[in-house]
């Protein structure tokens, strides 16, 4: 059950009629809903046996065995008092939490996680009421389950409220998570200090002890001490400052609406804003380093537009008086909801015209549009548990199109939307793959659900009534709910898609006027002549709402698959059937007998009988055939022989992409007799392409993300004219001393050129020491990486560890381009096994790092040799306790990968001998 809280601001008319999608899935999915709010599992029942429960630290028996809290006790208020020292890095805190008793007990379990509690109190509300000191609680630690226990003298009575209070200190983190320190550098050079919070999922613990589960949803009254060169940032607004003796200020703020516990934020920080106000009233602010301040007007403009919309189409107001939005040094998601404040990496805030390219735009747009979403799916409403985060984060990653498309149609967010599927389907076409509601438990597990199938699958399920939509068409979906017709029919049909792992694959053979249709699950690396490919299928059956349409009618035509096989009568004869319609559904398409064929004859007769989107969806689904086992590899690359007259950039791009990734693979491995004869097809069939292409920043969003990729495709395959231009540039770029503007979007190109020469290369880190656009610093990382000198790229590598030229939040995404380079995957793989302890104290094992860490330096080999050595270093790290899911979906790819080497390795050379 979602948890809801009514919530109303006092100066705004409450809006209480909720959008129908809000509850649409607690109506049909009723089964992976808890729906009794503070129930009593029976697991939680206390035992008797001593030998059930934990040891505390100091030896005595921990009183309570599970990682669940108990609900026998729950937080209504937090009082919360913190002061951070941003020169001795420590701060001292206390709290005061308003708890209602339910059941009795004699002891209180919380969260607390590298804590020191110097002391423990409680008080009856009668206590409380006649000011009489409380009872000092024992306080008791088990660090394995991040819990405390607080023994209290007498029995708690049921149904009475008390108050816990607690003194507690720590050390401000060097990581990114709980309450931690960041670090910015000035125009002038001077280092400064800021601390900033992070509680997504499990580490409001780290800041204060808490009951840092999302049920137990509170209201928090937060005052923040600091030195008056600062600021104090907080979830609501600030009510008054205090001064206190010694030049220190204390900010008292608002109390929060009732909310989860990894909601809560706070900042102290010298940071300087640009504010506006929504048609509404709401205050919205964007906060940067002073001298960022002038990259904020984009995001200002896009967030009061974005709140705006969602209040009209949610029909509910945003329930605070103001909203900040801030960007932060040292940050490792992309970015945090916190109700009313949330918090960005630098690159998904800022924008700076100078620098940052047409995809920059449409990224801080999406992230923007994505955290907004939040304040209401997720902070209104809120999933009970970790193991359906699917419900928020999916629903954000959704109201990202519909949102985006509504306001900055000229960002064409449409046709890139379907990236957000076909990335789904890389992970979600292996068996290590995972459904979208799956449980988790630990810490590390919970992180392990911020993944690709909570985000981009749940997102495609988010319009339940398509099955899995990778784009939403209204009146497509107007009319496939009154086709559905009950509801129990939807919930039967959800039930195939959240409740089961994978991706479905449509088998169609055409006979005359009938289509036989068959569907299996679709599996990457698994071959039909497999052994263990059988088993695998068993028991997988989707209700697939499919469309489909004909080369002898512009009619879609609509028909729900629920068996494993079905016969469709065509009302005429047609030269080609095309399934799935604007690639619309969550779903591959594999035609038998002559049916790619007829497809391909259409393209290259003329492919504007083909919708845009539905060439996209050829191209990716023909290409992914051919690495399920199902087609030969020059049959895609056949289909590929259209793309010279393709005029639609997403079907140009979705091409490419396939070919540059073999080329990559190719001189990865050596095998130079393919990787030349590839590099001669590309630059002779994309020639005109290439060569129409301006190194400016003009057209729609779409020619300039077309122009980003075919110039830096050129560069990378040593097109004499593109290695010329951008080498000219770049000298002009060092003679004006960084002043030059160089248009946003062929930046990367010009710097990854310039790079290739050692003078280049040492200005490009110096600039990158001294720029004040992240826009640009991740250009000139990513050019600086493109070296093909090992010593420059270990420095690199270096100095990412390090952490203060280069930042350690890049040092993921660093590892990942150094390893997809011949002259760096070696080097990549080898400082992961070598420094992976030093790896862990720098970020937690199931953390987005830790993931992008291992695949993007492992997932792309394609050698039985280096198979045996990720399996082998994985095998040493489960000896040591560390397991993550990302093991197996990283030696299933490599097998993939080898696989397809194997089977399409002879077809790619004699294909390119005939066609070259």
């Amino acid at each position: 059950m979602f948890h809801s809280s009514a919530m109303v601001n006092s100066h705004r008319k409450p809006m209480f009629n909720i959008h129908r999608g809000f509850y649409c899935l607690t109506a049909i999915l009723p089964q992976i809903c808890i729906c009794s709010q503070f129930s009593v599992p029976s697991s939680y029942h206390f035992t008797e046996d001593p030998g059930a429960f934990p040891v505390a630290t100091n030896g005595e028996r921990f009183p309570w065995q599970e990682l669940r809290l108990p609900s026998v006790v729950i937080p209504l208020h937090y009082d919360l008092f913190v002061h951070p020292n941003l020169t001795s890095l420590d701060f001292v805190a206390s709290e005061k939490i308003e708890v209602l008793v339910s059941n009795a007990t004699q002891f209180i379990i919380l969260h607390s996680k590298d804590l020191e509690i110097t002391n423990a109190t409680l008080q009856s509300e009668e206590d409380s009421r006649y000011m009489k000191p409380g009872k000092e609680l024992k306080v008791l630690s088990y660090p394995a389950h991040e819990q405390i226990a607080l023994l209290v003298p007498e029995k708690l009575t049921p149904h009475l409220k008390y108050y816990v209070a607690m003194d507690f200190q720590a050390k401000l983190g060097d990581g990114f998570e709980g309450f931690y320190k960041s670090t910015y550098r000035t125009l002038g050079g001077e280092t400064r200090i800021l601390a900033v919070t992070d509680f997504e999922p499990t580490q409001a613990r780290m800041a204060f002890p808490c009951f840092d589960e999302p049920l137990f949803k509170a209201n928090f009254s937060i005052k923040i001490r600091r030195e008056s060169r600062h600021i104090a940032l907080s979830n609501m607004p600030k009510v008054k400052t205090i001064e206190l003796e010694g030049g220190l200020l204390e900010d008292h703020f608002e109390t929060t609406v009732k909310m989860s516990t990894y909601l809560v934020a706070y900042i102290v920080c010298d940071f300087h804003s640009l504010s506006g106000f929504t048609s509404s009233g709401v205050k919205v602010s964007i906060y940067a380093s002073p001298d960022k301040r002038n990259q904020t007007h984009y995001a200002l403009q896009a967030s009061l537009k974005l709140l705006d919309f969602y209040e009209k189409y949610f029909d509910i107001y945003y329930p605070l008086s103001k909203l900040d939005l801030i960007a932060i040094p040292d940050f490792a998601p992309g970015a945090m909801e916190n109700w009313g404040l949330i918090t960005y990496r630098e690159t998904s805030l800022l924008f700076d015209p100078k620098t940052s390219s047409a995809s920059d735009k449409l990224w801080v747009t999406r992230v923007i549009a994505h955290e907004l979403a939040h304040q209401w799916f997720g902070n209104l409403v809120t999933m009970e548990w970790w193991n359906d985060i699917w419900l928020k984060e999916g629903f954000a990653k959704y109201m990202e199109l519909i949102a985006v498309n509504a306001t900055y149609p000229e960002l064409q967010f449409d046709d890139y939307f379907l990236n957000v599927c076909f990335e789904v389907i890389t992970k979600d076409s292996l068996n290590s793959s995972r459904p979208i509601s799956k449980p988790a438990e630990t810490p590390t597990q919970i992180q392990e659900m911020f993944d690709e199938v909570s985000y981009n699958k749940s997102c495609l399920e988010s319009d339940f009534t398509s099955g899995g939509v990778c784009h939403s068409d209204p009146k497509m979906t107007s009319n496939m709910l009154a086709f559905l017709g009950e509801n129990a029919e939807v919930k039967e049909m959800m039930t195939t898609w959240t409740l089961q792992k994978g991706i479905p694959l449509l088998v169609v053979k055409q006979d005359g006027c009938s289509l036989r249709l068959q569907q299996e699950r679709f599996l990457q690396g698994v071959f039909q002549e497999d052994p263990e490919w059988r088993a695998l299928q068993e028991r997988y059956l989707w209700h697939i709402p499919l469309t489909y349409s004909t080369s002898s009618s512009n009619v879609i035509h609509r028909h729900i698959l629920k068996s494993k096989t079905d016969t469709l009568d065509l009302p005429e004869k047609t030269s080609w059937v095309k399934f799935n319609v604007d690639s619309n559904g969550y779903y591959i398409v594999h035609y038998e007998g002559h049916g790619w064929d007829q497809l391909i004859t259409q393209l290259n007769q003329n492919h504007t009988l083909l919708r845009p989107k539905d060439r996209v969806g050829l191209i990716h689904d023909v290409f992914q055939l051919v690495g399920a086992g199902r087609l030969t590899l020059d049959k895609a690359l056949d289909m590929t022989y259209y793309l010279q007259h393709e005029t639609s950039s997403p079907a140009l791009l979705e091409g490419l992409s396939y070919l540059e990734s073999f080329y990559h693979m190719m001189d990865r491995r050596n095998i130079s007799d393919i990787s030349e004869n590839l590099k001669r097809y590309l630059l002779q069939y994309f020639k005109p392409v290439i060569d129409r292409q301006s190194w400016s920043d003009k057209g729609s969003v779409w020619d300039r993300m077309l122009r980003s990729a075919l110039l830096k495709l050129a560069c990378d395959l040593n097109h004499a004219p593109c290695i010329q231009k951008a080498a000219e540039l770049f000298s002009q770029w060092m003679e004006s001393s960084g002043k030059l503007n160089i248009p946003t979007d062929v930046l990367k190109i010009v710097y990854s050129v310039g790079a290739q020469t050692t003078a280049g290369w040492n200005y490009l880190l110096e600039q990158y020491e001294l720029s004040m656009s992240s826009a640009e610093q991740n250009k000139i990382l990513y050019a600086l990486s493109t070296s093909k000198h090992q010593e420059k790229l270990l420095k690199l590598i270096e100095l990412g560890m390090e952490g203060k030229v280069i930042k350690t939040q890049n040092l993921a995404a660093l590892l990942h381009a150094i390893a997809r380079r011949p002259k760096g995957q070696q080097l990549a793989w080898d400082f992961v096994r070598e420094n992976w302890t030093h790896l862990l104290k720098k970020f937690d094992l199931g953390s987005y790092d830790i993931r992008m860490i291992i695949s993007g330096t492992t997932a792309h080999f394609s050698s039985k040799d280096k198979l045996q050595e990720v399996k082998l270093f994985f095998e040493s790290l489960e000896a040591q306790g560390s397991h993550l899911d990302i093991f197996q979906t990283v030696l299933e790819t490599i097998t993939k990968n080898i696989k397809w080497l194997e089977k399409n390795l002879p077809t790619l050379r004699t294909w390119l001998m005939v066609n070259t």
